[in-house]
């Protein structure tokens, strides 16, 4: 009996440009770069390729980009969710949040809330569902998940730091006033490791959210 031979096949090199290749490349423009110099033209020259080249692997940026967040989005399987609809409103909240944070360049490309992957419906739909069962019409549920939305987009653009006290600068031709300084008052002494601002951050997003929830729901039922 003959062994096997392998299927003919294409002979030579083999092909320099795939939707992997693209994707990688597309990644570095956007984390060493970010989301405003990534074109076509530009990814392109990533890859050593020409535009016309890369339209075989892709339509557009558009679809460099959903691909990138649906790769993303796939990393963070749907979790558990409470049975209590505000519960699960809160933790679907949050793992809206925690599925793009540590991607600077996301949080610029999501601005647009009509840009989501397939991978993330869940999450809209999470979220929708629950503004309905805790008392929301349907549209007042569109609008809740929107403001959550914005206000997840924007606390990723702008990442919360502690308040630090600005320095006095005295114009010139101009007396100091002497003030008492208040008492100071008493707190917790704060860590400085890196643990501890975590969980600081994942604390004051979590009563953000709560606050948020609480404006929205306030008319639920009305």
């Amino acid at each position: 009996m003959q062994p096997v031979s392998p299927r003919a096949g294409r002979i030579g090199r083999p092909p320099r440009l795939s939707r992997e290749a693209l994707l990688q490349a597309a990644h570095r423009v956007l984390e060493e770069e970010g989301p405003d110099r990534l074109t076509m033209r530009r990814l392109a020259r990533e890859v050593s390729s020409t535009p016309m080249a890369l339209y075989y692997y892709v339509q557009d940026k558009d679809e460099v980009l959903l691909l990138l967040l649906q790769e993303q989005a796939q990393r963070f399987p749907r979790p558990e969710l409470p049975a209590d609809p505000r519960e699960r409103l809160l933790a679907t909240a949050e793992a809206l949040h925690d599925m793009f944070v540590g991607c600077p360049w996301i949080a610029e490309v999501l601005t647009p809330d009509d840009l989501m992957t397939v991978s993330a419906l869940w999450v809209v739909e999470a979220l929708i569902d629950s503004c309905i069962e805790c008392g929301l019409s349907p549209e007042a549920a569109v609008y809740s998940y929107r403001v959550i939305w914005h206000y997840t987009v924007g606390r990723l653009v702008v990442p919360t730091v502690p308040e630090q006290p600005r320095p006095r600068t005295e114009q010139p031709g101009r007396a100091r006033t002497a003030t008492v300084p208040p008492p100071a008052r008493s707190a917790p002494p704060v860590s400085g490791t890196p643990d501890s601002a975590t969980e600081n951050g994942e604390n004051s997003h979590r009563q953000e959210l709560e606050i948020i929830l609480s404006g929205l729901l306030a008319g639920a039922g009305r």
